[in-house]
């Protein structure tokens, strides 16, 4: 259990409670458990220096004086600080996503694979920021900078999608990571042309049918 601390600010004042890391994070995605992740029965304006928020405050800026509704509030609402401790844990994973999609889809200019440790120490070397998303929606900027360090690439495949315009809207979020090339029809239908990484294709497929309800029209496009 790491303890932290989940605040929000109100009015132009700090409002923090004391959580359990972990079980916040579920909290704020609506997953967790809110008995589990608070751990004080208070709210403060400074938790360190213990100064305590009045009910009359706390009726104010959240609409009630009860201690789990405002607390599942702020951990919604507010930020639930991350320990340093965490961030280094959540980077190294990151990272150890990119290194096993790598492992399993780049090789080098004459089709050789490369080894976790190689690809790891390319990554640090060429200073590569991994973002907090998935990671097929940042492989080609994870590519253009690894590239500086290490020849490498990743086969992929190229496919023309006709979207139906009923699901249009919602499929352009799936469609425009791995996007080279769009056409709106005239009656509201998308043509697009993808290329994405061989490895992820099928994920990819699973995404857009989904986001389609399976009415997608799909065509390999030869290279």
């Amino acid at each position: 259990m790491v303890n932290t601390t989940a605040r929000i600010k109100k009015s132009g004042k700090h409002y923090e409670i004391l959580v359990d890391l972990d079980e916040a994070l579920k909290v704020a995605e609506g997953e967790g458990n809110i008995n589990v992740a608070v751990l004080n029965d208070a709210v403060f304006h400074n938790l360190k220096s213990g100064e305590r928020a009045s009910m009359d405050d706390l009726e104010s800026n959240f609409g009630t004086n009860d201690f789990m509704a405002i607390a599942e509030k702020i951990i919604k609402s507010g930020e639930v600080v991350r320990t340093t401790e965490f961030l280094h844990k959540e980077q190294d994973m990151k990272y150890k996503q990119v290194v096993d999609f790598l492992v399993r889809n780049a090789v080098s200019p004459e089709g050789r694979p490369y080894t976790p440790d190689r690809i790891m120490k390319a990554l640090k070397e060429a200073h590569v920021n991994v973002k907090n998303k998935p990671i097929e929606g940042q492989v080609q900027e994870i590519l253009d900078q690894l590239v500086k360090v290490l020849p490498v690439r990743v086969e992929k495949k190229k496919v023309k999608l006709l979207i139906p315009a009923i699901h249009s809207g919602k499929a352009y979020g799936v469609v425009k990571e791995f996007m080279v090339k769009e056409n709106w029809r005239n009656n509201g239908d998308l043509e697009v042309v993808v290329e994405v990484p061989s490895g992820l294709l099928m994920d990819f497929y699973d995404k857009v049918n989904g986001a389609t309800s399976g009415s997608v029209m799909s065509e390999e496009v030869k290279q």
